[in-house]
This record gives structure tokens, C-alpha cells and sequence, in this order.
């Protein structure tokens, strides 16, 4: 965890950076915390392929290729998307790593997590026939057991803060699929940690987002058997910077992706990152944080999206005059 003193001036607050961008394998990222856990359990069940599911471009994917190889597994991500015209970002890593990329054009007719795991349920079947013993991660790495990363990370983080004298201080994530959310939640919740935790959503939910923790949250508990119980008011998400899309080009969360890069030299992405760090100023600007407040913003990873094709347009569009040929 490292302090930012440029963008701590620059916003009146102070601003720590929880670097689970530098998480060893496939470039980084906080699914490798989740991953662990999935690896563990594959392995205990004699698996001989890893198949997950996500977005043409999901992080997770990549990182379950770089698990998958790391530790001699086969790899399959399965996504409902467009083919984006190129191997680019997180589709050339996943094939550089070995891992097969299905993708299948959204029918938009039934929810895309529907169709997903209908095909991944056919792919499954496939390699099962051949011989393959698949073990199957659903998206983001989102489920009772994927929570366990960042409850070890909650704990990590309080340790560092107390360690740090900024125990008072607000974590700020990232909320997607809230797999990183709810673990970091339970596990503030379990040790009754003093830091507090608010979710920067990143893109539309079908349902209402605290109904959804909501229900997320009393499977883990009774999977667990956690004794502390959490109502819907007790999820702070804030939703109002999500731009109507997920991993949408943003002209504001390229302007703060541009802020992080020039004062602290640190790269984030336009699907996450960018967009809750975009949040986070948006918050100062309308005083849901306070100045002089202290922020933990955790860095998920992701770097590898601004390379993917309608977002590396938009970068190339803006910073094109920089560039001399002499």
C-alpha cells in the first residue's frame, strides 16, 4: 500500500493506493486472491481443465489462463460478446498463455449470464466427453468461495492501516460482479475491523444492487456460518457514476485515467479502475468525501483493457498531437 501526494494535493484528501495490480502471474490483478482458492479446489478434485466465463475482455479470464498455466491445467473462457475484429488486450494474452477464447454474439433477447452458462454448460459437456475433468468458475469469481480473497485481504489491509496509522481511513473498490466487494465486506465485518467500505459500481444491474448483496451475502453467511448479519442499507454502493454501460468508453474516466498517470505515473483501466478512480473525484466534487478524509483506493488490475480496441481508439484520438515525427 503506498501513499499518492500529488493526487492528494490535487483533491484535498488523502489518497492510498492498495497495489493488487502487482500480483505476480498473467500481469496482475485482485482474481488471482480468488484464484487461489479455485486452484486449490480443481486440484483436490483431480481437474484437468479450468472453464470460466466473462466478457470478450474479462480480467478473470486472463488470470484463470495464467493460473491454468502456471500449474499444467488446460484453460477455456467462454463469453457472449462481440469478436472485437482483432487479438488484441486480454484476448492476445489469454491465447499467448494457451487458454481457447469462445465467444458467441449476444442473442439480446435473454440476459447474457443466462447465456453464458448455457454455452458453458455445452463446452463443459464437450471436454468432459473427451476425457477432460473440468472444473467450472463462474464469473469474476463471484461465489461463496471466491469471497474467501478478499476476506484474507480485508484483514491484510486492517493489519497495514493500523500498521500505517490511518485506521480511520474508507476503502474504496471497484464493484463488478462483487465477489472483491462482499469479501472484503464479511471480512471488515468478522474481525470488526475500523475501516470502513464503499463500492464504486461500474456497471447497470438487472436488479436492485443492495438486494442483490443482499442475497449474495446471506449465502455466504449461511455457508459459513458467520455470526453478524448485514441488511440492505448496510452495502454502501454509490451508483451514480456508472455511465449507463459496462466497460463503455468515458471521456471523464479517461481524464482520470490521464490524472493517475501524469502525478503518480500509475497506469489504471477504463472498465474498473478508471471508472472508480473517475468516482472517487466525482465524490470529492460532491462532498460525499470529505476533504482531508483518508481513502485506501484498492487497484484491481485490469491495465491490459486500454488496449482493447473501442477504448485504445478514444486514447489514440486524444493523444495523438503529442506525438512528433520529425
Amino acid at each position: 500500500m503506498e501513499y499518492l501526494p500529488r493526487v492528494s494535493y490535487d483533491l484535498g484528501i488523502n489518497l492510498y493506493l492498495k497495489r493488487d495490480d502487482l500480483t505476480g502471474y498473467g500481469m496482475g490483478g485482485n482474481k488471482l486472491r480468488k484464484l487461489e482458492y479455485f486452484l486449490y479446489d480443481a486440484q483436490q478434485q483431480g481437474a484437468t481443465m479450468l472453464l470460466t466465463v466473462g466478457g470478450a475482455q474479462t480480467n478473470h479470464g486472463r488470470l484463470t489462463a495464467a493460473v491454468a498455466a502456471k500449474y499444467g491445467l488446460k484453460c477455456v473462457i467462454v463469453a457472449i460478446d462481440e469478436y472485437p475484429d482483432e487479438v488484441s488486450a486480454n484476448i492476445l494474452l489469454d491465447r499467448m498463455m494457451g487458454a481457447e477464447v469462445i465467444l458467441k454474439e449476444d442473442d439480446h433477447i435473454r440476459p447474457q449470464s443466462v447465456q453464458s452458462q448455457e454455452l458453458a454448460a455445452v463446452i463443459k459437456e464437450r471436454y468432459e466427453s473427451q476425457g477432460e475433468k473440468v472444473y467450472f468458475i463462474p464469473m469474476g469469481g463471484s461465489n461463496e468461495l471466491g469471497i474467501l480473497g478478499y476476506y484474507d485481504c480485508a484483514q491484510e489491509l486492517t493489519i497495514q492501516a493500523a500498521e500505517m496509522g490511518i485506521s480511520d481511513s474508507r476503502i474504496i473498490t471497484a464493484v463488478g460482479s462483487m465477489g472483491t466487494y462482499m469479501g472484503l465486506f464479511c471480512g471488515l465485518k468478522d474481525i470488526e475491523s475500523p475501516l470502513s467500505l464503499t463500492g464504486a459500481l461500474i456497471m447497470p444491474y438487472e436488479e436492485s444492487v443492495r438486494a442483490f448483496a443482499k442475497n449474495y451475502f446471506d449465502k455466504v453467511k449461511e455457508h459459513y456460518g458467520f455470526e453478524f448479519d448485514a441488511e440492505k442499507s448496510d452495502f454502501h454502493i454509490d451508483e451514480d457514476y456508472v455511465y449507463g454501460e459496462y466497460n463503455n468508453a468515458v471521456p471523464e474516466v479517461r481524464e482520470a485515467i490521464y490524472q493517475m498517470a501524469r502525478k503518480e505515473s500509475i497506469i489504471l483501466d477504463p472498465c474498473y479502475t478508471g471508472k472508480a478512480f473517475n468516482a472517487i473525484c466525482q465524490m470529492v466534487r460532491d462532498r460525499k468525501i470529505e476533504q482531508g478524509e483518508t481513502i485506501i483506493f484498492l487497484h484491481t488490475g485490469g491495465q491490459p483493457g486500454i488496449n482493447t480496441p473501442h477504448h485504445r481508439i478514444e486514447f489514440e484520438r486524444e493523444l495523438i498531437d503529442g506525438v512528433k515525427i520529425l
